[in-house]
C-alpha cells in the first residue's frame, strides 16, 4: 500500500478523469444505497478471489465507511504481485466524510435513476 489519500484528492482525481479505480469494499446492498459516482463494488470478502481484476490498474483507491477496513483492502491489493506497479491507496475519512462533503449517488429501482445526496450514507 502506498498510503492514504484525502477525500479532496479523490474528488480531484475524479473531476480530472484520472485513470483511477475507486474500489468500494462494502456489501452490495450498502453500495446500491450510496456510493461515489464511478466507483466499483468489490465486497471485502470477495477481494482475495477477485484480486486478478486489478492487474492492469495504474492507480487504485479503496473506500469503506470510515477509512479503516479500506486500509486492509489496500494492503491486500498492494501485496498482490500483479498490482506491484500500481499506486494503491486507502481513502482517509471514508465514505462518511466524502459523502458529507461532496455527496454520493444512490441507485433506486434502476441504475438510470440515480440521485445524489450530501447526507451521511450511514
Amino acid at each position: 500500500m502506498d498510503g492514504e489519500i484525502s477525500t479532496e484528492a479523490v474528488k480531484e482525481l475524479l473531476e480530472n478523469n484520472a485513470d483511477v479505480r475507486i474500489v468500494d469494499i462494502r456489501d452490495e446492498r450498502s453500495f446500491e444505497h450510496s456510493h461515489i459516482p464511478g466507483s466499483e463494488n468489490v465486497p471485502f470478502h470477495e477481494l482475495s478471489g477477485r484480486i486478478e481484476e486489478f492487474e492492469e490498474a495504474e492507480r487504485i483507491v479503496t473506500v469503506c465507511p470510515h477509512g479503516k477496513a479500506s486500509v486492509q483492502a489496500a494492503n491486500l491489493i498492494g501485496s498482490y504481485e500483479g498490482s506491484a506497479d500500481a499506486t494503491v491507496e486507502s481513502m482517509e475519512g471514508g465514505l462518511e466524510e466524502y459523502g458529507l462533503k461532496y455527496g454520493l449517488v444512490s441507485e433506486k429501482e434502476s441504475p438510470n435513476e440515480s440521485t445524489q445526496s450530501t447526507e451521511s450514507p450511514f
